[in-house]
């Protein structure tokens, strides 16, 4: 399962694609079981772009905020039966302490159906599940450049299907 998948992403609207690709793969897997997607990248790197591209492949059409204070953004979507329902958005930037997610029954947001995508999981650490995938966004001298790596079976399915999705329409 040592899917990876690394890419140049050019500028904004590519990585809205790499993040489209993405999600059309994740409805197309099903994810019965839920999904977990860590984002790792300095500020400004493009995580919450990607998350646009993403939520946009679930049909969401309005503007994608960088929920910093919130915490969480839910999106709900009407998808077939067999498919994710609720897309949750964690920015976790300014969190004070793991502990803090406990309080507001993080557990809940990781269920079957689910797709959580969590900017600075590493602020999460040790209250989080573990990721099916993990995505990094690196600022290269021009461009972005998007490394995506799985860490279950679901996961690696999902990047095999992205990578193809993302070369057709790229």
């Amino acid at each position: 399962m040592a899917e990876r998948w690394e890419t140049a992403l050019a500028d904004e609207a590519a990585t809205v694609a790499a993040g489209t690709a993405l999600g059309a793969a994740c409805i197309a897997e099903g994810m019965t079981s839920g999904l977990t997607l860590y984002l790792y990248g300095q500020l400004g790197a493009g995580k919450t772009t990607f998350c646009r591209g993403v939520l946009r492949a679930f049909g969401h059409s309005g503007a994608v905020k960088s929920p910093t204070y919130t915490l969480v953004e839910p999106y709900d979507f009407p998808l077939a039966a067999d498919g994710a329902k609720q897309v949750f958005h964690f920015d976790l930037y300014r969190l004070g302490d793991a502990e803090e997610l406990e309080f507001m029954g993080v557990r809940d947001y990781f269920a079957p159906g689910c797709l959580s995508l969590v900017e600075w999981p590493q602020r999460g650490a040790g209250v989080l599940p573990e990721a099916d995938l993990e995505v990094e966004l690196d600022v290269p001298d021009s461009g972005r450049l998007l490394v995506a790596t799985a860490h279950s079976d679901a996961g690696a399915a999902v990047i095999e299907r992205a990578r193809k999705l993302f070369r057709k329409n790229c």
